[in-house]
C-alpha cells in the first residue's frame, strides 16, 4: 500500500486549497480512507474520513462546512478541498488507511498502519 498526498502550499486566511492523495495498492472505493493532520506542537487528529462499513463521511468539528472529501475511482485518488482557511488549519496533512479494516477517523491518529507522507499547509497573511 503507498499514499501519496500533494497539494500543500502557503494561502491567505479565507483562501483555498484542495489536497491529493494517489493510492495504490488496493482498490479504493472498497475500503476506509481519510486525512489526518498534525499542527506544530499538537498531536496528530483526524480531519475527514470515509467509512465504507456504514457509508458514512466524517468531519471534524472544526472543518465541517468548510472542507469536503472526495474521491476518483477512475484515479483511485482521494481529495480534501478546503475552503475559507483559518490561520488555525496550518500543519501538516496526511492521507491514511488502515486497510483492510475501518479507519478511526476520531481515535486512529496513533494505529493506523498506512500513512502518506506529510504536505504542508501554511494559512498566514
Amino acid at each position: 500500500v503507498q499514499l501519496q498526498a500533494s497539494g500543500g502550499g502557503l494561502v491567505q486566511p479565507g483562501g483555498s486549497l484542495r489536497l491529493s492523495c494517489a493510492v495504490s495498492g488496493f482498490t479504493l472505493n472498497y475500503y476506509d480512507i481519510g486525512w489526518f493532520r498534525q499542527a506544530p506542537g499538537k498531536e496528530r487528529e483526524g480531519v475527514s474520513c470515509i467509512s465504507r462499513s456504514d457509508r458514512s463521511t466524517y468531519y471534524a468539528d472544526s472543518v465541517k462546512g468548510r472542507f469536503t472529501i472526495s474521491e476518483d475511482y477512475a484515479k483511485n485518488t482521494v481529495y480534501l478541498q478546503m475552503n475559507s482557511l483559518k490561520p488555525e488549519d496550518t500543519a501538516d496533512y496526511y492521507c491514511a488507511t488502515d486497510y483492510p479494516f475501518y479507519l478511526d477517523c476520531v481515535h486512529g491518529a496513533n494505529d493506523t498502519d498506512y500513512w502518506g507522507k506529510g504536505t504542508l499547509v501554511t494559512v498566514s497573511s
